[in-house]
């Protein structure tokens, strides 16, 4: 047995007990502490290094805990074997300075986010304060798999009322975000299924679904949203459409289209449309557009909505809503599994719907967001020689589609040297998919897409719209003829 030398330093947040067992864990670690080799006991190691016996006490638990040594009975601590616990490897100063990091950039239209001052702070507060000082603690307890259903009444009225979806609470499922919707509904049809998605396509669903193992069929989708010859020619069985707003391309789909792919899942049994809408609630021409779940009569549609966009991102509450023909399934394979949103949350967000209080968020914010969609569609007249704008009046991203010759890459890596951060359409390809078609087919659709960035505007005020735009000109503005500009195109 070695008596250990130890320099324990006394600086904030390092505790003398985390240093000893830190300094243990690495010997024990590095071999400099051999397998079976004997360690001091606590008593014996505290007077060594003039600290309390409980501090070296603490140290040696935790040592304990993680299997770096054993204590025999009347023998005293030994070292264990380590080769197969799990290490993290360390990152040296040196490695990590080679590490590039991250670029800020001072003005991001990101395409996911929400107005920072947006979210309804004082409501919010005051309905959770009453919701915890009226609990009598059952909303602790394991409450109902599919959502509380008086939760689920009141977003079936809201639904209704607001989207023209035809539904029962039982019909409803709320979950912790889509992701957890679409594995739940992976375990309710099992597999065998194939989806079709349009192409450019929301990735986190078709990265889900990949994962789960169904065959998915990404479709360039035609001027009315997703192209029937191509889903009839796909054979696919499920198509997975954002019919008040596709993301990324923001079109939004007509109801001629609508029918058509309604009575594409009403011809055969075994086929269904699954409907996001997303963010449908914000729409600045016209009319609201109701739901495809409102027009389906063949209970072929399953529906998915979020509050995630509506009231911030942080507020992990998503819903589903299955046909009926799919309940029995549901009941036989999902039922067990639980909830995964508190029952405190689904609490506050029943009384905020309610009390009237999301209709009047929602209005409050379509005005921010329509203010905001004013002013940049405003400041991006200085730039209609460069790009034209698509996908304007709904949602909170538009697109710009250039046409001077640059290429999308080049327009996002000068928009960046500017410290404006932009998208570009074609991170939203699946790309393995493109390469299977004919090269001619790939340049054909390569072309119609052009070169396309996203921009959302929910983030920012309106005051950096007009900042980052006016960047924008500077960074993407053609030479004047006659100058060289071979290094602005592709």
């Amino acid at each position: 047995m070695n008596i250990l030398t130890i320099s324990l330093e006394k600086k904030k947040g390092s505790p003398m007990y985390g240093q000893i067992y830190e300094y243990i864990r690495d010997e024990i670690q590095s071999g400099k502490i051999l397998a079976g080799e004997k360690l001091p006991s606590s008593r014996t190691l505290a007077s060594h290094l003039g600290v309390s016996r409980s501090t070296v006490d603490l140290a040696y638990e935790q040592l304990l805990a993680e299997g770096y040594m054993i204590s025999q009975p009347c023998r005293g601590y030994f070292a264990c074997e380590v080769d197969q616990l799990y290490q993290i490897p360390r990152v040296n100063s040196k490695y990590k300075e080679s590490i590039p990091e991250k670029q800020k950039y001072r003005y991001d239209f990101s395409v996911s986010g929400i107005d920072r001052d947006g979210f309804p702070y004082q409501t919010w507060k005051k309905i959770s304060k009453n919701v915890l000082a009226e609990d009598d603690g059952r909303l602790f307890q394991l409450g109902d798999s599919q959502g509380e259903e008086s939760f689920r009444q009141e977003i079936a009225s809201y639904l209704h009322h607001a989207r023209g979806v035809n539904c029962k609470p039982e019909q409803i499922i709320v979950g912790a975000g889509n992701d957890y919707l679409l594995l739940l509904l992976h375990i309710i049809l099992g597999m065998g299924w194939k989806i079709a998605m349009d192409n450019p396509t929301y990735l986190s669903a078709y990265q889900d679904f990949k994962k789960m193992g169904y065959e998915v069929f990404p479709l360039e989708p035609d001027e009315m949203g997703m192209n029937l010859q191509k889903l009839q020619k796909s054979g696919a069985n499920l198509a997975y459409v954002m019919p008040s707003h596709q993301f990324p391309l923001g079109s939004v789909m007509p109801i001629q289209r609508r029918q058509q792919l309604l009575s594409w899942a009403a011809a055969e049994e075994d086929r269904f449309l699954i409907e996001d809408d997303y963010d449908s609630e914000f729409r600045y021409k016209g009319k609201p557009i109701p739901s495809l779940q409102g027009y389906d009569s063949r209970d072929k549609v399953i529906y998915l909505g979020t509050f995630s966009r509506s009231l911030a991102p942080a507020i992990r509450i998503s819903y589903m809503v299955l046909p009926q023909r799919l309940l029995p399934l549901y009941w036989e394979r999902g039922k067990n599994f639980s909830v995964t949103v508190s029952r405190v949350d689904q609490k506050i967000v029943e009384i905020f719907l309610r009390d009237g209080h999301f209709g009047r968020h929602l209005n409050r914010m379509r005005g921010i967001y329509r203010s905001k969609h004013d002013c940049l569609l405003t400041e991006m007249k200085k730039l209609r020689d460069i790009c034209t704008v698509q996908g304007e009046h709904a949602g909170v991203h538009v697109l710009l589609k250039m046409k001077n010759g640059m290429s999308e890459e080049e327009a996002v890596r000068r928009a960046a040297k500017e410290s404006v951060k932009v998208y570009g359409l074609s991170e939203y390809c699946v790309e393995n998919v493109i390469e299977k078609e004919s090269e001619n087919e790939k340049k054909d659709m390569m072309k119609r897409l052009g070169a396309t960035v996203l921009m959302g505007y929910a983030t920012l005020t309106e005051d950096e719209i007009r900042e980052a735009v006016t960047r924008l000109e500077k960074a993407w503005r053609v030479p004047a003829c006659g100058e060289d500009n071979t290094a602005f195109f592709s």
